[in-house]
């Protein structure tokens, strides 16, 4: 295996504070993108009723957008990778924004598919920016970063359901997309021209030290593809990511069909918008911790976990999801154990082909997120006589293989491969 290293000249250390800084901006920009994946489930019924379309049909859009959110991905990451993070960013945002300006504008199933698309290209390049930069700004802490980062997407939506929810219900959807959509936009436009990329020297080099080890090889994208631990990793992705876009996507619909949505718990919230803020909070806050939990026991041993605790999350869920209570903290299960996936698969992949790539080679990873979409409308499809019991029957299995891959093969697999670029000492120089 060909391998490279990072050749330029050395800057200067920055301090700790700088680091946190440049993270704290990735995190604002993926707040501002989270409505558009997250967000997306409140807007269906509404479209459904307006319209008259299915929701296999109009699930083909949220499909369409993560698939431009994560293919383009490896693309934009090149851009970043060579020129920088701030004009990926400027462009993202300004897709993000246009995107739901369609939306709003849109009445049949064709522009929703226009909108969605333009939002999911605007939503990869800023995703895609700010996971790459925050594991190159913490080598050292690159479960906690990406985690950290990950969180701005997967928890920031929960600060606007009721916001969000609330539009729709006054104003019409069409004015939430609108709205939210300008005002997204525009910040992550504005925060673009201070996000930077490191340079050799100003952060820690990479370690072997506990139980993280880290190439010190520089994988260009196109080895890391052809090397087998990659599509491994991505196999265990779309297993695990394939049930939580299924939730994600319909988690209003499937509510409404289990009987829970409208019924009053606590301090009168319905269930639906009580489990959407609670799952939106765990979604995100599992990045970090188990992002910090991998710095400190394993990538692979915190996987096993996660996908373990997800498997019987899915499980109860299956079994006790017509009870409005168990639903709400069942369904927050699920998305607990789901979401880690997005700062456990690019922190490994970086640990295993190195940092100079790491946009491309972790953008690269991420494509298998729109893999997974894929099986969004199958899955909406074979429940679409209210009954979800075999969706959930298959991502019992789909979750307990992956946890048993993480363990059993994955690990072993890329402790050698890892060992033995260290000890080889052939280092071809980058081009």
């Amino acid at each position: 295996m060909v391998a490279t290293v990072y050749d330029e000249p050395a800057a200067e250390p920055v301090s700790n504070g700088f680091r946190w800084t440049q993270l704290a901006i990735g995190v604002v920009c993926m707040v501002m993108i989270a409505n558009l994946q997250y967000g997306w489930t409140f807007f269906v019924p509404e479209i459904v009723e307006k319209y008259g379309f299915t929701r296999e049909a109009i699930q083909w859009s949220f499909t369409l957008f993560v698939l431009f959110e994560t293919w383009l991905v490896p693309v934009e990451g090149w851009f970043v990778d060579k020129y920088g993070p701030k004009n990926v960013i400027i462009f993202g945002g300004v897709l993000c924004g246009v995107g739901w300006i369609v939306n709003s504008q849109a009445d049949t199933i064709f522009l929703f598919c226009v909108g969605q698309v333009i939002a999911g290209i605007g939503a990869g390049a800023v995703y895609g920016t700010c996971v790459g930069n925050a594991l190159k700004w913490f080598p050292d802490r690159r479960g906690l970063a990406s985690g950290i980062t990950a969180a701005g997407f997967g928890a920031g939506s929960a600060l606007t359901v009721w916001p969000i929810q609330a539009t729709i219900a006054n104003y019409g959807f069409e004015s939430a997309f609108f709205s939210f959509g300008l005002g997204q936009g525009i910040v992550v436009v504005v925060l673009a021209f201070f996000m930077l990329a490191p340079r050799k020297g100003q952060v820690p080099e990479p370690t072997s030290k506990g139980p993280i080890i880290q190439s010190r090889r520089q994988y260009l994208p196109s080895e890391t593809v052809r090397h087998p631990i990659f599509w491994l990793m991505y196999a265990m992705f779309v297993m695990v990511g394939a049930g939580g876009l299924v939730v994600t996507a319909n988690l209003a619909p499937m509510a409404k069909d289990l009987g829970v949505a409208d019924i009053p718990l606590w301090l009168g919230i319905p269930a639906l918008t009580l489990a959407a803020t609670i799952d939106r909070v765990l979604n995100g806050i599992t990045r970090p911790i188990c992002g910090w939990i991998s710095d400190k026991i394993g990538r692979e041993n915190t996987m096993f976990i996660a996908f373990t605790i997800e498997a019987v999350g899915i499980y109860f869920l299956y079994l006790y999801a017509h009870d409005p209570v168990l639903f709400v903290i069942l369904s927050g299960m699920v998305f607990f154990a789901w979401g880690e996936i997005y700062s456990l698969f690019p922190s490994t992949c970086t640990d295993t082909f190195g940092s100079k790539f790491a946009a491309t080679n972790a953008g690269l990873l991420y494509t298998a997120k729109g893999t997974a979409a894929l099986l969004v409308p199958f899955g909406t499809a074979l429940a679409a006589n209210g009954n979800w019991g075999p969706v959930f029957i298959i991502g019992v299995v789909l979750n307990a293989l992956a946890a048993f891959l993480a363990i059993a093969v994955l690990k072993p697999m890329r402790v050698g491969l890892i060992r033995k670029a260290t000890q080889d000492p052939t280092l071809q120089p980058a081009e």
